[in-house]
């Protein structure tokens, strides 16, 4: 029984081994082609040399880091806020339906090259206000997409019976939409949690505060210091699998009662 348990709460080979080795084995191509071909460093520094400049400036990606995270953090939150508040009203109201879905569509289709200038000069340059306006707005339509959707698949026996309990129609989204709507809000979170990070980089390429992954890392390729700007590189890819990871553990943590509730019965 116990070995059982063991092996289904471990993670399986197969599923782990395939990546590793596939990012080892790459790393090691990579390696090989930038030392044996003499690669030049402007164009693709060797994971060693990206390495070393990761190492030396380990503080300097960690403030810039947590710059960044903060503000992916803030847009991520009341981007999804506003999203899954959208889609209840949107499932709610036919009109309100409507009128959201295209404004929604819509601002999906602005680039964030072109919205974050105009944020930025509308905005003192000493504040992070654009970059979360950014991020909350590039959150905001896979979270009313995707929590949308969920609301619109529960049964129509399941409403018909809170119905028939005079329940309300924002009771019964409460109670029954909502909760059967989670696999596909956060669907719409594991989309939006690495969008979030990459529109945060992107939008401070654009001015403002200096003190960001993206500003890091134009500064090091203005100044020609590529394997640094690799670095910075390498810490907003662990600034986005940290914000997915955190999403996944979310999810595993919610489901988890259920689960439990399910092997009681």
């Amino acid at each position: 029984m116990k070995a059982a348990l063991s092996a289904r709460s471990a993670p399986p080979l197969r599923t782990v081994l395939p990546p590793l080795v596939f990012g080892v084995g790459g790393l090691a191509l990579w390696q090989l082609l930038t030392v044996a071909a003499g690669v030049p460093s402007f164009l693709l520094p060797a994971p060693t040399a990206i390495a070393q400049e990761f190492t030396d400036n380990f503080g300097r990606i960690v403030d810039a880091a947590s710059a960044t995270g903060k503000n992916a953090l803030i847009g991520l939150l009341l981007g999804a806020v506003l999203g899954i508040a959208a889609a209840m009203l949107a499932v709610r109201f036919r009109l309100v339906d409507g009128l959201l879905t295209p404004l929604a569509a819509a601002a999906a289709a602005v680039p964030i090259v072109a919205l974050a200038p105009l944020l930025n000069s509308m905005y003192s340059t000493t504040t992070d206000t654009p970059r979360r306006i950014v991020v909350t707005i590039v959150v905001f339509f896979p979270m009313f997409v995707s929590t949308a959707r969920g609301l619109r698949q529960v049964p129509q026996v399941q409403s018909d019976l809170m119905t028939s309990y005079a329940a309300g129609g924002w009771q019964i989204t409460r109670t029954v939409r909502l909760p059967a709507a989670l696999p596909y809000l956060f669907t719409g979170l594991r989309i939006a949690a690495p969008g979030a990070v990459i529109a945060a980089i992107i939008a401070e390429y654009f001015g403002g505060l200096q003190n960001g992954l993206g500003s890091r890392i134009t500064s090091a390729a203005a100044n020609t210091a590529y394997p640094r700007a690799w670095a910075y590189v390498a810490g907003a890819m662990l600034v986005g699998l940290i914000f997915l990871a955190a999403v996944l553990l979310l999810e595993q943590l919610t489901r988890r009662p259920r689960n439990t509730f399910w092997r009681a019965k």
